[in-house]
């Protein structure tokens, strides 16, 4: 439908949008992958961390809601507030070692008009945001949406255009591993 927007089908290399949208729960039930938690306890409000390791090799970090900010007062001494004035909770985000890149990843569903169409039009927004933030950390930050098939409708083709010309990226159904620059 609009360049750079991406779908398929093959969930074996890939976050799925039916079944396993969380990364955390995708990487556990993947060859070679592990999973720890960095705080040492689980928190039940899904605000945790996890290294993410391919082989026993940390390749990444994944982080719940609020669990970003706490990563960054732990590691980096880095307070939010300094930067924003309101605290921003993506779906997911992960820390790739590799490219040196934050992935922030909202997961958007819809089966009936609603106001998920209005929050794909904030991507430039909280890109600027997050880009923002981790400024100090001298990493890239990429901000992309893993959408349902409702959103390959015609009448989002200005919306998805919209997102692509923002700097962000939007998947259908799945986002590749190879996306995200780790191994297969």
């Amino acid at each position: 439908m609009v360049k750079k927007g991406i779908g398929g089908a093959n969930t074996k290399t890939g976050l799925a949008f039916e079944g396993e949208k969380e990364l955390c729960s995708f990487f556990k039930k993947q060859e070679n992958y592990e999973i720890k938690n960095m705080f040492g306890v689980h928190n039940k409000n899904k605000n945790d961390a996890f290294e993410v390791l391919y082989k026993g090799k940390h390749v990444a970090n994944i982080f719940k809601k609020h669990a970003i900010y706490v990563y960054l007062k732990k590691y980096h001494n880095l307070d939010w507030n300094l930067f924003l004035t309101k605290k921003l909770l993506p779906d997911d985000s992960i820390f790739v070692y590799k490219n040196n890149t934050f992935f922030i990843i909202e997961i958007k569903t819809q089966n009936v008009v609603g106001s998920v169409d209005e929050k794909l039009q904030t991507c430039d927004f909280k890109r600027k945001q997050w880009q923002k933030l981790l400024s100090i950390l001298n990493c890239k930050v990429e901000y992309w949406y893993l959408l349902s098939e409702w959103f390959k409708k015609p009448e989002y083709k200005d919306t998805l255009n919209y997102i692509i010309n923002s700097n962000c990226r939007y998947f259908f159904e799945y986002i590749p591993l190879k996306e995200l620059n780790l191994p297969l």
